[in-house]
């Protein structure tokens, strides 16, 4: 029987502020019935020269505690799994050293979660199990552009999913929803493309986002370019593990809206500042 989603309309986000790319395709989703966006497909531009995205505090602040209240993975934390952004600074710069520190303390992290039984993001990427460099897809693809000119475009891919590992059937599995990754350098920039069968847009989606930026910022440093675009399809994007009514989310909702449309609260501020200066004049 063939399920129907609704908001199976095509939802695009592109914007220059990862903050808001998030906090628009969550509310569209509040906004409308269902709790199902199918396909999302949001593009963000707007990082620095070392590869930041741009975002806003306030979001992240607000989406971070509201996580750690409910006992699940903040934003970083979930970011790692794609891209481990504090290894990189351990690592100053050396891919090589990156690539050991992970693979050695990888154990450790599978250990800690059961739910990492299957593997991580960013170990599939180097450790496939299969493929040139001992299963390093990234070291393949960096070893490849930086070796030669006019390699196949189609070269620059990793793949995460793996139908020998992860066609197994279980009623829920929590890995791997990211199947792919791509890179594209052009003269504006590495653009980065991720492909997600689904993806749970309350519980992991900030974090997949910083996490692909993170990997995308990463590669276009191995690659001497920065990184321009970040695009991201999402097959199914879910609003899971909370209710959409529930009243705490109440804070991360206003963070959201005044994020996307500033309007609203610049007018209570200029509102604010008016009514002080008349009490004190």
């Amino acid at each position: 029987m063939t399920k129907k989603y609704q908001n199976s309309c095509p939802l695009l986000v592109d914007e220059s502020n990862l903050s808001k790319a998030w906090a628009k395709a969550i509310l569209h989703v509040i906004d409308h019935a269902g709790k199902e966006v199918s396909p999302l497909i949001l593009s963000v531009t707007g990082f620095d020269d070392n590869g930041n995205p741009a975002e806003d505090s306030a979001v992240r602040k607000a989406l971070d505690e509201l996580l750690i209240a409910k006992k699940m993975q903040n934003v970083e934390t979930v970011a790692y799994t794609i891209f481990p952004q504090r290894l990189w600074k351990i690592a100053q710069g050396n891919r090589a050293r990156l690539f050991e520190i992970y693979l050695d303390a990888f154990p450790r992290y599978q250990a800690m979660n059961r739910n990492n039984r299957l593997g991580l993001y960013f170990e599939r990427l180097i450790s496939y199990g299969r493929g040139p460099c001992d299963g390093n897809q990234l070291e393949w693809i960096l070893s490849q552009f930086n070796s030669r000119e006019g390699v196949r475009r189609s070269m620059y891919q990793a793949s995460v999913f793996d139908p020998g590992r992860d066609h197994v059937a279980v009623a829920q599995l929590q890995f791997p929803c990211l199947q792919q990754v791509s890179f594209e350098p052009t003269d504006e920039g590495l653009v980065v493309n991720a492909f997600y069968a689904t993806q749970q847009l309350f519980v992991k989606a900030y974090g997949n986002y910083l996490g692909i930026a993170q990997l995308g910022a990463f590669m276009a440093h191995e690659m001497g370019t920065t990184l321009f675009r970040m695009n991201i399809v999402i097959g199914v994007a879910k609003f899971e593990r909370i209710g959409k009514t529930d009243q705490e989310l109440r804070s991360l909702l206003a963070a959201a809206r005044a994020c996307v449309d500033p309007k609203p609260r610049a007018e209570a501020e200029r509102a604010s500042t008016r009514l002080v200066v008349g009490m004190i004049t």
